[in-house]
């Protein structure tokens, strides 16, 4: 095998959508040849939210069928493939075993090596695939389940400045479009209804924007949306259009305030280490914002620093991220074997105490 070229099948099954992708780095650079992602929004939708015994049934039922259409999307057989690189936590333990033993079983029955990656890795090496960002670069991972920053130092190397002690932002959301009776996945949903609503309307509370550092808190501003919206519901017996879309806009407009102000902080703290190519990147599903994003890209702007966001469609989840992460520990010379274990919990920066609370992939890590 060219030391140089390196093809490496991924697969990812951490929460509600089961993903394979086939992704090559050649020449130093990486090239998705495939990506696959099946989405279980309807098997969800009655619920309200993701039920994990029927997210972890469906990535059994799809999650060999996605790696073999990934794999005749790219061209390829398993015979063209250096390695197979799984997400092996942290996240809803029923998916993530689902992926873990697909994984373990194409290995063995091929004696491809077998490479466990954290998913939340996946999202903060993603800037290395699209944008070839070197090290070290400040990431703000802002997702469904997780919202941290990370100052990437290497593939396996993250240090983390702060994050949210209790929801993440997309919990939030997902929350929020529930009160509202909006569909989920939320947040869409209330990005939708925020484009048609006055932000001003509402005074909504700006968590830990008091307190020094870069942890932050939205539970207590879902908490404040409820009493808003029950508080227009006694005064009126009922919401109306423009209602819910002053209420999302307002809620929206506090979430970017909170994000933009902690980047500033963690911005600061990064830029004191005198990073050679100083860089923020964005990753997680919230970061297909529009104007989330566009607060960010401000705010890397006023501190002079180059600013990177994914394309949108690797944002949320999906394989090629775990692919390219596998890639780069593969490079490091790391491998797994067949006793490789599926983990709810799994800190990237292990030096930093557990950040408190719990969201809908697992325990924030």
């Amino acid at each position: 095998m060219d030391e140089e070229t390196i093809t490496l099948l991924g697969l990812e099954s951490s929460c509600d959508d089961t993903a394979a992708a086939v992704v090559r780095l050649s020449g130093g650079k990486g090239a998705i040849l495939s990506s696959v992602v099946a989405g279980q929004t309807d098997l969800h939708a009655a619920f309200g939210g993701v039920v994990p015994e029927i997210a972890a049934r469906a990535h059994v039922e799809k999650i060999d069928l996605c790696a073999e259409e990934a794999l005749a999307n790219a061209g390829a057989s398993l015979g063209d493939i250096d390695g197979i690189a799984v997400t092996a936590g942290p996240g809803l333990i029923g998916g993530v075993l689902a992926g873990v033993m697909c994984a373990k079983g194409m290995s063995a029955a091929t004696g491809l090596p077998l490479l466990g990656v954290n998913h939340l890795a996946g999202h903060a090496l993603t800037p290395r695939l699209t944008h070839g960002l070197p090290f070290p670069y400040l990431m703000l991972l802002v997702s469904g389940g997780h919202c941290q920053f990370l100052v990437v130092e290497g593939a396996e190397r993250f240090r983390r400045l702060g994050g949210t002690i209790d929801d993440a932002p997309g919990e939030a959301f997902d929350k929020t479009a529930k009160l509202l009776g909006l569909p989920q996945p939320g947040g869409p949903a209330v990005e939708a209804e925020a484009r048609k609503g006055d932000p001003a309307r509402f005074a909504f509370p700006r968590p830990l924007l008091d307190r020094p550092g870069c942890d932050l808190s939205f539970s207590g501003l879902k908490t404040a949306l409820l009493r808003a919206r029950d508080g227009v519901i006694a005064e009126k017996g009922g919401l109306t259009g423009v209602d819910r879309a002053d209420l999302c806009a307002g809620f929206q407009a506090a979430v970017a305030d909170v994000l933009a102000e902690k980047t500033r902080r963690a911005l600061d703290a990064y830029l004191a280490s005198g990073p050679e190519f100083p860089s923020l990147a964005v990753a997680g599903g919230v970061a297909a914002n529009a104007a989330i994003r566009a607060r960010l890209e401000t705010v890397a702007s006023g501190a002079g620093t180059r600013f990177v966001a994914p394309p949108l469609a690797l944002c949320t989840d999906n394989a090629a991220m775990i692919a390219w992460a596998g890639i780069e520990r593969f490079r490091l010379g790391h491998r797994d074997g067949l006793d490789l274990v599926a983990r709810p919990r799994w800190p990237l920066d292990i030096a930093q105490p557990a950040l408190i609370g719990s969201g809908k992939k697992g325990a924030k890590a």
